[in-house]
């Protein structure tokens, strides 16, 4: 099965904004990190009155940037994709600064409940304080001056995850879910492996014709991409299996061997997914562990 190409060519141009589309440009926050790659993308989409994608985390310099590019223009919404830090936190200053409405699918949330004596690795990165004024679900459709945008659910990478459709153009903004140079981390309890999946499906049945994604460059051939997406989540699934069934028990020791090429930077992140693919695996039937499936179970064939 084909595999993901992926495009680490891109150049961030912090602190401005570069048109990306008719009617689209992009201003990339100077975050840059092994999980944000050159920084977090934010979108300002139509003309003299316009939305504004994912506005990013409470960044001077970017929030100088962002009220440069839209001087002069009306803001009306502000959709924001997930409740990550590095995409929410300035959703509030722009509301107080332009009046516009913030749009959202809801609050931060886990895609499961902890499990008694279980922390979340990631809680330090969820912007538990965002609560939109707008709540979106699967299909819904907001309209603005000239463009209208339909959000697209796709849990996996956060529970409340959602893309954004500008009807008419091919465009998706795609966020964390699909992003051109890396794979998208899905770490448990706010991510789900089976939902992410299932969130991919959900997309290689649209005929989008370019994504634009929180972090990178542009998906110009998102079928392709999705299709190698799918299989590489397939390719470590099985390379899961393969250790377990080799008799590897322990997260760290499948890590260890199926990422052994990977920046050490990210092999926390890596063991969280291998927990993802492992959830998934357990409610499947087909690996077996006592109790909950955590970090620090054991894990054996089925």
């Amino acid at each position: 099965m084909r595999q993901p190409e992926f495009d680490l060519a891109f150049h961030p141009a912090h602190g401005e904004a570069v048109p990306v589309a008719d009617n689209v440009q992009r201003i990339t926050v100077n975050n840059p990190s092994p999980f944000t790659f050159h920084g977090t993308n934010t979108y300002i989409v139509g003309g003299s009155s316009v939305g504004v994608i994912d506005p990013g985390p409470e960044d001077e310099a970017h929030f100088r940037a962002l009220m440069a590019a839209l001087k002069g223009r009306e803001v009306t919404h502000i959709f924001v994709s997930h409740t990550h830090r590095d995409h929410s936190p300035l959703s509030r200053r722009l509301k107080q600064e332009t009046g516009a409405s913030i749009i959202a699918e809801g609050p931060h949330r886990p895609a499961r409940p902890l499990f008694a004596g279980e922390a979340n690795p990631f809680a330090e990165s969820a912007d538990t304080n965002f609560v939109p004024d707008i709540r979106v679900s699967d299909g819904d459709a907001i309209e603005g001056d000239g463009w209208r945008m339909t959000a697209i659910h796709t849990p996996g990478h956060t529970a409340n995850h959602t893309a954004f459709a500008l009807d008419g153009t091919g465009l998706l903004f795609s966020a964390d879910h699909v992003m051109a140079w890396a794979t998208t981390i899905v770490a448990p309890p706010d991510g789900s492996m089976a939902d992410f999946m299932a969130s991919l499906e959900k997309l290689l049945a649209r005929d989008d014709r370019l994504f634009l994604p929180g972090h990178g460059g542009p998906v110009r051939e998102p079928a392709s991409f999705l299709r190698g997406l799918r299989a590489h989540r397939r390719m470590r699934e099985r390379a899961v299996l393969e250790r377990i069934r080799s008799g590897d028990r322990l997260i760290p020791d499948m890590v260890k061997a199926i990422y052994a090429t990977t920046d050490p930077r990210l092999h926390g992140a890596a063991a969280l997914s291998v927990l993802a693919h492992l959830e998934d695996l357990v409610e499947k039937g087909r690996v077996t562990t006592e109790g909950p499936p955590s970090l620090k179970g054991a894990y054996f064939p089925a």
